[in-house]
């Protein structure tokens, strides 16, 4: 892995402060550039279009409650631990291909555009994004990616393409950012769904969230081997 480039700073900021409890959008416009990327995850804030399917304009978002998995809260069940045994799983080694298999035009619900992808594409580049993969026999068959910020990684979007591919690379990325017991460690899933929840994802006030972010971003970042950690 190479140790994450900072960008260039952008000029736009991500206040909350006078955000209303419960109100998620935070803002509208900007750009996409990788250090408005990295600023908006510092302070809480991720990208997602409020056009057809995500496009412009851009939204930036900050959920209240928060989706968030914590140290010691992944749950996998006895058939999750079962199907495990036969993934692979790697890292950074299809970061392409993953950002483009969740943002296939025919997933009901699809929001990442090409803009989107180039940006993450970018981020990648520059170290801070990254891809968890999920292999069989040689094929990608699941996976996700996303941001990485000391101790925050923040999930942007996962797929499947045979049963439990996506869960695996879930519980798998939470073995790299928990890998050291540290409590302070977070997971940020932006919104939980029943799928999350069944993984062990909880929902925490966005004040909580902010909190646990501010300590989350100063900790050294985790390291993601080519091997998979033990679960």
């Amino acid at each position: 892995m190479i140790e994450p480039v900072e960008p260039l700073p952008t000029s736009w900021e991500f206040d909350l402060t006078s955000l209303p409890d419960g109100e998620d959008l935070v803002g509208v416009g900007g750009d996409l550039r990788a250090g408005t990327l990295l600023a908006a995850y510092r302070s809480g804030v991720f990208p997602m279009g409020l056009g057809d399917h995500g496009s412009r304009p851009i939204g930036w978002w900050s959920p209240d409650p928060r989706g968030v998995l914590l140290p010691g809260g992944v749950h996998a069940s006895r058939s999750l631990r079962r199907s495990l045994r036969h993934f692979e799983i790697r890292v950074d080694t299809a970061f392409r291909e993953v950002v483009a298999a969740c943002a296939d035009p025919s997933r009901d619900g699809r929001w990442i555009t090409e803009e989107i992808a180039d940006a993450y594409g970018e981020m990648h580049a520059l170290g801070w994004a990254h891809s968890i993969e999920t292999w069989l026999d040689g094929e990608l068959v699941g996976g996700l990616y996303g941001i990485c910020v000391g101790g925050l990684f923040a999930g942007e979007s996962m797929f499947h393409r045979v049963k439990d591919a996506s869960k695996a690379a879930v519980v798998a990325m939470a073995g790299y950012v928990f890998a050291d017991g540290d409590p302070r460690r977070i997971v940020d899933v932006q919104w939980a769904t029943d799928h999350l929840r069944s993984l062990g994802v909880v929902t925490i006030p966005r004040a909580d969230y902010l909190g646990r972010l501010s300590v989350a971003v100063g900790l050294a970042p985790p390291t993601f081997d080519a091997q998979a950690p033990s679960r």
